[in-house]
């Protein structure tokens, strides 16, 4: 058997990695400035985060949610307790794109409507829902259009009061900032108002805070810094760095009822000690203040680089516009200087390094990309 092949794959296997750096099996040093897709938020290996899920997988690794489980409910306190929403619930599962979906459905159940509103740009997951209020044709299928989904352009309040005056708005769904789409920031007064609209017609509020969160833009939540508060709020990557985890934060408007929302794995046991020992690194060694101050010296440092037409972002969530063609870029880095970045749409390189990346290391990244561009 063969894996099915819908991967586009460097030729680079990482065997062994720590902090900001990853090996490759032909040993290989390289300088990790994308996380994985932002996953990576306290580095890579840290001692604390690998003792904690080995403690505990030689206690018990998994049980169903049909047992207690005292961890999910320390990893909810330290959560509300770090994130600023300690009146709020926790719904725990599996990924991102599980959040969201358990987001609609409860956004859904609440109001009774089934239509959403989304942005365009937007992306959300892959699974049936999420793809739906994606904005983009290439990952939608047949099966996924029977939603009923309408796009608004990115800080477009006239549109979007035109769409919620309609009163058929099952919940409106925005990224703290576009990732996929090329590093976008929605407006500071936009989410304001956006949060006035939404409560003026009774229409949930869901920030996806899925990469965006977690402290990368230098606050726990990228939405945060517009003073906003949403009804829900979808977690995941940084959450794990790396272990699988998902969640889904919920006000206190909304009520649990048993059986409406569910998940196998979700909340299990290694997954619960992993985020824990996430939070706990991330509050005792600062990182979240790490990623705005070392955020603002990369961002400063790329706006002085040649052939840098703009940087977008905030925090250790950065999105690069070249002049030249990007992907060349990329490729030497990795090739050639072995530094790992992303790219997005638009001729972009998103830039999502560890929360404890330091400025040497952010020197080295700068002195190569200046190579590069000269």
């Amino acid at each position: 058997m063969e894996l099915f092949d819908v991967y586009s794959l460097w030729d680079i296997e990482p065997v062994r990695a720590e902090g900001c750096h990853v090996w490759d099996k032909d040993r290989i040093e390289y300088l990790d400035f994308y996380g994985g897709h932002a996953v990576i938020s306290i580095g890579h290996s840290h001692p604390v985060y690998v003792k904690a899920i080995s403690e505990q997988v030689e206690k018990i690794g998994f049980y169903s949610n049909s047992v207690q489980n005292s961890l999910q409910k320390e990893l909810a306190q330290k959560l509300g307790e770090q994130c600023g929403y300690p009146d709020y619930s926790l719904f725990l599962c599996n990924s991102g794109a599980e959040a969201n979906e358990n987001a609609l459905k409860l956004a859904s159940f609440h109001t009774g409507n089934k239509r959403v509103i989304a942005f365009e740009g937007a992306f959300h997951g892959r699974t049936s829902g999420a793809v739906a209020i994606t904005d983009n044709p290439n990952i939608q299928s047949p099966f996924n259009n029977g939603h009923e989904v309408t796009f608004v352009a990115l800080n477009d309040i006239d549109g979007l009061e035109s769409e919620l005056e309609k009163n058929d708005v099952a919940a409106v769904i925005i990224e703290g900032i576009q990732g996929i789409a090329g590093i976008y920031v929605p407006e500071t007064d936009f989410l304001q108002q956006l949060e006035t609209l939404c409560k003026k017609h009774n229409v949930p509020l869901i920030l996806d805070e899925i990469q965006s969160g977690y402290g990368r833009t230098g606050q726990f939540f990228a939405h945060q810094k517009a003073g906003i508060k949403p009804d829900l709020i979808s977690i995941a990557k940084g959450m794990g760095n790396g272990f699988p985890i998902g969640g889904l934060l919920i006000s206190p408007e909304f009520e649990a009822k048993k059986g409406m929302l569910g998940t196998t794995f979700g909340g299990n046991h290694l997954a619960c000690a992993a985020a824990i020992a996430v939070l706990n690194v991330i509050k005792y060694e600062s990182l979240i203040e790490n990623a705005a101050s070392m955020g603002e010296y990369l961002k400063g440092k790329l706006l002085n680089i040649k052939g840098v037409k703009e940087v977008r972002g905030r925090g250790l969530m950065l999105g690069i516009d070249f002049q030249p063609e990007y992907s060349a870029i990329r490729n030497q880095l990795l090739f050639e200087s072995h530094i790992f970045t992303g790219g997005a749409k638009n001729n972009i390189m998103r830039l999502l390094p560890p929360l404890s990346i330091s400025k040497e290391e952010i020197d080295i990244f700068i002195s190569e990309l200046t190579k590069k561009l000269n």
